[in-house]
């Protein structure tokens, strides 16, 4: 009798669930709208190419095609862990990406801080306003006014210096200095637009409980240890997950318009290695397999901080 009721019963949840999603549906039609051509961009553009992913076991051919070429199953991944080239360029993306975490992840929070305690609103609005304007610069310009800086016979730097009778040095982008480069560079550009989520985050703080620590006592540091980093822990779990899972992608735009061929040894990331790979040797599926590569690495590590956040702060993407 138990059985028959439980086989009744369970029909009518997955109706009811079933009735409450359409409700939902209609409810919210309108944006579910605006999501689709999201979506579609996403299916289109991401998904939709993700059959390429087979040439990486192929010996690709563009005029046999992809469904044509023959397999030859892990032969260019055993071609991968042999390459010293590729080590040193998975060596330097490493290197780059802990960087970019250590010195490039925190700024974005102290800059929304300390704009937050801002009491001028047009100096906020007005430096906020001048910190996230490099971030629409191409790096194409940026890599420009680089170089062009840094000219030891022509450059602004040379030109100081001459004033006071020094020289400068004929290379300052150096294998020694070029992730710092990378790092300054895009710290100025990029950290004023990384800022934009976090003051949004403070402003759905109550004001009400920073008048109550005020009233309590608690100065400006108390305050903002106590109530406003609280406010965005989640966010900067989210940020950090995020970023877990492009962390080897050390930006191709930056490296590749700053590279030289003197910093390779230390500028040589992985997506640069695989755009040569592409133009100049066209090993289609060996730049294949190197990407596959790169996207588990980068999908483990996803997975790997969405666990510990989970486990840590109880703050997930899913």
């Amino acid at each position: 009798m138990a059985t028959a009721k439980a086989g009744k019963l369970a029909p009518q949840k997955s109706n009811a669930k079933r009735a409450a999603l359409w409700r939902a549906i209609k409810k919210y039609k309108y944006f579910y709208l605006m999501l689709a051509p999201v979506l579609a961009w996403y299916i289109i553009f991401c998904y939709g190419p993700m059959y390429g992913v087979l040439t990486a076991f192929q010996d690709y051919s563009m005029s046999r095609g992809v469904f044509r070429s023959p397999f030859v199953g892990l032969e260019h991944f055993r071609t991968l862990f042999a390459d010293t080239l590729f080590w040193r360029a998975f060596r330097n993306s490493v290197i780059i990406a802990v960087y970019r975490v250590i010195f490039e992840f925190p700024i974005p929070i102290i800059l929304s801080i300390l704009i937050n305690e801002l009491r001028s609103s047009w100096v906020r609005k007005v430096t906020q306003t001048l910190l996230y304007l490099p971030h629409f610069l191409s790096w194409v310009i940026v890599a420009s006014i680089i170089v062009t800086f840094f000219n030891p016979d022509t450059g602004l730097l040379a030109a100081v210096a001459e004033l006071f009778g020094a020289e400068v040095p004929p290379n300052l982008i150096t294998p020694g200095s070029f992730r710092a480069l990378l790092v300054i560079t895009n710290i100025w550009k990029e950290a004023g637009w990384g800022m934009i989520i976090y003051l949004a985050s403070m402003s759905s703080v109550d004001a009400n409980l920073y008048e109550a620590a005020y009233v309590d006592g608690a100065n400006r540091f108390q305050r903002t240890w106590h109530i406003t980093l609280p406010a965005l822990r989640s966010v900067i779990a989210v940020q950090m997950i995020l970023l877990a899972g492009s962390v080897l992608r050390s930006g191709f735009d930056q490296v590749f318009n700053l590279q030289n061929p003197l910093v390779m040894e230390t500028g040589d990331i992985i997506d640069t290695y695989v755009y040569r790979t592409v133009t100049k040797e066209n090993e289609f599926s060996y730049a294949s397999a190197i990407g596959l590569f790169n996207s588990v690495i980068c999908t483990a590590l996803l997975l790997l901080a969405n666990m510990l956040s989970k486990k840590l702060s109880d703050e997930s993407i899913y």
